[in-house]
């Protein structure tokens, strides 16, 4: 089990080198991030964008590409194609976001032609490693889908087990988070939650554990846990939180990256290879860590 981001990218490089394909590279942030996973031997880069922008930040960063394949495409709709469909072609085993709009890559990525559409509800799975917290956990979905029902939590859950799975968690612990821990009809969250809750107890979500409603407090906190009279094996120790909408998984996220200075890291689920889609806001730290949970989803 990862305790902490240190781990995840020794983890990482034991599992590289993996193909990456770069859609609209010219960024200094992205590049930067590649070139230090590619230097851990984590990655092999295959670089779409303005070639001349690429190698002029190459060169600014002291990133060599002389055993880089980089694909000149001017066009930013283009250029977010052509790695996409790299990736779909087996030539790439992850997808990364750079100087593009995310509708923009999504657009490619759920295209029938060229995408990498599954069956699975396509999903977003924040990971941080945070002083106060025991070890690395996930918050999910604080960036996908504005406000799953009750079957799409379902495959929410179940794309962020995967990626638990391939952090060495064999049996990840899941909170599924409201704004109180008992069941309330004016309160889909904590409906929800008791929903989810009895589909693990019937079978219909393996491989973890879930549990709630659980309030953020009593879902990471032993003490508030107990101080309310809550037994439970997930109580102040998920691995895995599951916010009820966008907005609440948005805050929170921003929250721990601005106040609680965590490390951070993202990847998207679902879709037929790892996509690497940070925010422009995530430093090259984020981008390096979220590089990393692509390399781990790609090798498993």
């Amino acid at each position: 089990m990862i305790k902490s981001f240190d781990e995840l990218l020794n983890l990482a490089k034991s599992k590289g080198p993996k193909k990456i394909s770069v859609a609209v590279a010219e960024d200094k942030e992205v590049l930067g991030a590649v070139k230090a996973c590619k230097d851990l031997n984590m990655i092999d880069p295959i670089l779409v964008g303005e070639e001349s922008k690429i190698k002029s930040i190459a060169y600014e960063i002291g990133f060599d590409l002389s055993d880089v394949k980089v694909i000149d495409e001017k066009d930013t709709v283009q250029a977010s194609r052509t790695a996409t469909e790299l990736v779909h072609k087996g030539e790439g085993d992850i997808l990364m976001k750079g100087l593009v709009d995310t509708s923009i890559i999504m657009k490619q990525v759920l295209d029938k032609e060229i995408g990498l559409r599954t069956g699975r509800i396509i999903s977003h799975v924040a990971v941080f490693d945070v002083e106060t917290y025991h070890k690395v956990f996930f918050v999910t979905d604080a960036a996908m889908n504005i406000s799953p029902d009750l079957e799409q939590k379902k495959g929410i859950i179940e794309n962020a087990v995967e990626l638990a799975h391939s952090l060495g968690i064999e049996k990840p612990k899941v909170a599924v988070i409201g704004a109180k821990e008992k069941v309330s009809p004016k309160m889909e969250a904590t409906v929800h939650a008791k929903e989810l809750t009895d589909m693990y107890k019937r079978g219909e979500i393996t491989d973890c554990i879930v549990e709630g409603p659980f309030a953020l407090d009593n879902a990471i906190s032993k003490e508030a846990a107990l101080h309310k009279g809550i037994k439970s094996s997930v109580a102040g120790d998920a691995d895995i939180l599951l916010v009820p909408n966008i907005d609440a998984g948005n805050v929170l996220y921003k929250s721990l990256t601005f106040l609680a200075k965590a490390k951070s890291a993202g990847i998207i689920l679902g879709a037929k290879a790892p996509i690497v889609l940070t925010s422009r806001a995530d430093n090259q730290e984020a981008k390096i860590h979220s590089i990393a949970l692509g390399v781990l989803l790609a090798s498993k």
